[in-house]
């Protein structure tokens, strides 16, 4: 179909049929109703009931509305328009006509070394945004990450890691007409407009302060105090409500942009405290850490992830620009887990985006920028938004 003069148009669609067949044929029904055929790009996400089906899945939505291109994966949960399916045989599937976009495909994989394969590195010059769905259990999505960012600094990179039947080469990486089951599948998109909204959902505790000692991933000392014994500080100052927050865990949040002259929501890198050591003063965090870098901690909140969520959409619809759909990969640590409820980000994005067209997973990682550079993410909401393109 020639797409010359057409407007860019979205829609999803949801089944929650056991029968696999059955759920893609219901999906590829509902998309050529309303969308037509040959849309562009297409999304399938699917739960792990369907694991063993995934290719036929795929198929059946390439034979009945005959997308250009096709990009998903098996994951623990997915998500179409305004719900969240946890748990429970589901497919979940998005496909967009959009006129005059470059979209190109690429398949990443390990090299022998444990590094990355050079042939699979995509190049993502002039791209608005890529797409990254990566295996979690024997690929570098992190040094993928890192290469990109190097290579390509400043090019979005939203998705996550695709938990398959939660073990390893249990995975269905779904790229066009092909299933791969290791490696990081994607696509890079040029001529788009597109808006990324990344929610970390964390909530601030203590104040902040720079490292000052420090060896890989051991923070030694914290404003020249042993840095255990300023996390105890920290503690012992906190309200009630603070203090069982944090008993649940706690997070390092590290200054990304240490040229900022204030830090505020979204300036930090969230990453786990992994343990400290009581002789030392030590505390282990799940990154690298460096002297001269600005640490706050953090603690998870389901009030506060749902202020943030609310703060990052409404700061892309704020100039009124139509939306025409999104992709949701959200932390299978949020949904019910979190926030007591179902459907909590789906609903939150769906009505804030005034949109039907929005499908995603439950990922065992988010993949999205903050500042200028791709993270993996952890408890952690990323969201690829189609605005209308202006006249």
């Amino acid at each position: 179909m020639n797409n010359a003069g057409r407007r860019q148009q979205i829609f999803s669609s949801l089944s929650t049929a056991e029968d696999t067949e059955e759920a893609a044929y219901a999906l590829a029904a509902d998309l050529r109703a309303n969308l037509g055929p040959n849309p562009d790009l297409a999304f399938l996400f699917l739960t792990p009931d369907h694991l063993e089906r995934t290719a036929a899945a795929a198929a059946i939505l390439q034979e009945e509305i005959g997308m250009r291109h096709l990009l998903g994966c098996v994951s623990q949960g997915v998500i179409g328009g305004d719900r969240e399916l946890e748990r429970g045989p589901a497919i979940s599937a998005w496909a967009a006509h959009l006129p005059g976009t470059q979209l190109d495909m690429f398949h990443a994989t390990s090299a022998p070394d444990g590094g990355i394969d050079p042939d699979g590195v995509p190049d993502l010059s002039g791209a608005e945004l890529a797409f990254m769905l990566a295996d979690p259990f024997a690929f570098p999505a992190d040094g993928l990450l890192q290469l990109l960012n190097d290579e390509h600094p400043g090019v979005p990179i939203v998705g996550g890691l695709a938990t398959g039947a939660g073990r390893p080469e249990t995975q269905a990486l779904i790229l066009d007409d092909d299933v791969k089951h290791e490696g990081a599948v994607g696509v890079a998109l040029r001529n788009v407009t597109v808006a990324v909204a990344v929610s970390q959902g964390c909530a601030p505790i203590g104040r902040e302060a720079v490292i000052t000692d420090a060896e890989s991933n051991l923070i030694k000392e914290l404003a020249g105090e042993r840095a255990l014994d300023r996390l105890q500080d920290e503690f012992g100052s906190l309200n009630e409500r603070e203090q069982k927050l944090a008993s649940q865990g706690i997070l390092a949040g590290l200054v990304i942009d240490e040229n900022k002259p204030d830090y505020e929501r979204g300036d930090f890198l969230m990453r786990g405290v992994l343990g400290v050591d009581q002789d030392s003063g030590s505390i282990a965090v799940g990154e690298t850490v460096r002297i001269g870098q600005t640490i706050r901690f953090h603690v998870r909140d389901a009030m506060t992830a749902s202020d943030d969520l609310e703060a990052v959409i409404s700061q892309i619809t704020q100039d009124g620009r139509a939306v025409s759909g999104a992709v949701l990969f959200t932390c299978n640590g949020r949904g019910r887990n979190m926030f007591g409820v179902p459907d909590h980000d789906a609903g939150a994005i769906s009505g804030a985006l005034a949109v039907d067209a929005l499908a995603g997973m439950f990922c065992g990682g988010e993949i999205g920028p903050v500042g200028s550079k791709n993270f993996l993410h952890g408890f952690t909401a990323t969201t690829a938004i189609f605005l209308e393109p202006t006249a």
